[in-house]
C-alpha cells in the first residue's frame, strides 16, 4: 500500500462513527423537553443539564417543544440523528401515550428510542378544597364511592400525571368519578383553592405550598414513604388504600441506534450529576430527589418502562378517556 493510500485510509477511518464516539461530546448537546418552559419537567431538566454540562465539558441546550401531551417533542427526538447530540427528557407519559393515542403515535417508545436512565420520581398528593367535608382518606373515599358522579375531580389535561392518578383512583375504588380537565396544573389548583372544584390528585411539588399554607385539605401521598416537607400527611398505603401507588417519574432517552459508548457516556454524566450535592439540594427544594443508584442505567429504565406500559394500558383502556 502506497503512503498516499495509507493516509487516505486513516483519514476515512477518522471520519467514521466509531472514531467520533471517542471524543463525544465534541460540541453542544440538545436536550428536548416536550413541554413548556417553567413546568415541573423543565425545571428538573435544567437542574440536571447544568451539572451534566460540567461533566461533559460542553453546554447542554434545553429545547422546549410542547404539544400533544409531549408526543411532538418525543417524535422530534425519535427522528433525530443517532449521535447523542439530541436527547429527550420525558416523564411517565412515555409509558401511557401508546394507550392514550390508540395506535396514532408516530413512534414506538420501546423500539424507536433508547432508554438511557431514570432521573427522579415525584409522588402525588390527594387533596381537596378547604371546606370539603371529609377529614381523612377513609371519609374521602366513602364520599367518592357514594357521590362520585356529582363530585368534580380536576386534572391538568389528558395524559397528565394528575389525570392518570384520577384514573388509578377510579380503578382502585371501582367507582365512576366526574373528572374536569384543565390546561395545566396551575389553573386546576387555582380553582381548587377557590372552591370551584372538589379535589385533585396532583404532583407533590405543585400541591405542597398550598398544603403548607393550609389552603387545601391533604388526605394522602402516593409512594412508599411520607414526604419530609409534608410529614403529617400519611401515605395512601398507611391509610388503607395501597393500590393508590404511583409516582411521576422522569427519564432521559436517545434516538434508536445511538451507539452504546455514547449512551454509556450520557449515563455516566447523568449519574455524576445526580450525585452532585448541588443537584441533590436543588431537587430537594422542589420536593424530589435523584433516583437511587441501583435503579440507574439502560437496562433498569428499559425494564421500568415495559412494566409501566403493561400497568397503565389496561387502566386507560377501561376508563375510555383517550387523547383526541
Amino acid at each position: 500500500m502506497s503512503a498516499v493510500l495509507r493516509i487516505l485510509v486513516v483519514l476515512c477511518l477518522a471520519g467514521t462513527p466509531a472514531a467520533a464516539q471517542t471524543d463525544y461530546p465534541a460540541r453542544p448537546v440538545t436536550m428536548v423537553v416536550p413541554f413548556a418552559a417553567g413546568g415541573p419537567l423543565d425545571v428538573v431538566a435544567r437542574i440536571v443539564a447544568d451539572a451534566m454540562a460540567k461533566h461533559f465539558g460542553q453546554p447542554i441546550v434545553i429545547e422546549n417543544i410542547s404539544g400533544a401531551g409531549g408526543t411532538i417533542g418525543a417524535t422530534r427526538v425519535a427522528r433525530a440523528a443517532a449521535d447523542g447530540y439530541t436527547l429527550l427528557m420525558y416523564h411517565i407519559g412515555m409509558a401511557t401515550t401508546p394507550a392514550l393515542y390508540r395506535g396514532r403515535l408516530p413512534y414506538d417508545p420501546m423500539r424507536d428510542l433508547v432508554p438511557v436512565t431514570l432521573v427522579n420520581e415525584v409522588p402525588m398528593a390527594l387533596v381537596a378544597r378547604k371546606d370539603f367535608p371529609a377529614r381523612s382518606l377513609a371519609e374521602f373515599v366513602a364520599l367518592l364511592r357514594a357521590q362520585g358522579r356529582t363530585l368534580n375531580v380536576a386534572h391538568a389535561g389528558i395524559g397528565s400525571a394528575s389525570h392518570l392518578c384520577s384514573l388509578l383512583l377510579m380503578t382502585e375504588l371501582n367507582a365512576q368519578i366526574s373528572t374536569v380537565p384543565y390546561r395545566g396544573t396551575s389553573l386546576a389548583m387555582n380553582d381548587l383553592v377557590s372552591g370551584q372544584v372538589d379535589a385533585i390528585c396532583d404532583l407533590v411539588t405543585n400541591a405542597a405550598p398550598q398544603i403548607q399554607g393550609a389552603k387545601i385539605n391533604a388526605y394522602a401521598v402516593t409512594g412508599t414513604q411520607r414526604i419530609v416537607a409534608l410529614d403529617e400527611v400519611p401515605t395512601a398505603r398507611e391509610s388503607g388504600l395501597p393500590g393508590l401507588d404511583m409516582t411521576n417519574w422522569n427519564a432521559v432517552f436517545a434516538p434508536r441506534d445511538t451507539p452504546l459508548p455514547v449512551v454509556e457516556r450520557v449515563v455516566q454524566a447523568l449519574s455524576a450529576a445526580l450525585n452532585d450535592p448541588v443537584v441533590v439540594s436543588r431537587l430537594a427544594a422542589i420536593g424530589t430527589r435523584p433516583i437511587e443508584e441501583m435503579r440507574r442505567g439502560v437496562s433498569q429504565l428499559r425494564s421500568h418502562l415495559a412494566a409501566e406500559i403493561a400497568r397503565w394500558t389496561p387502566i386507560i383502556e377501561r376508563s375510555g378517556q383517550f387523547a383526541e
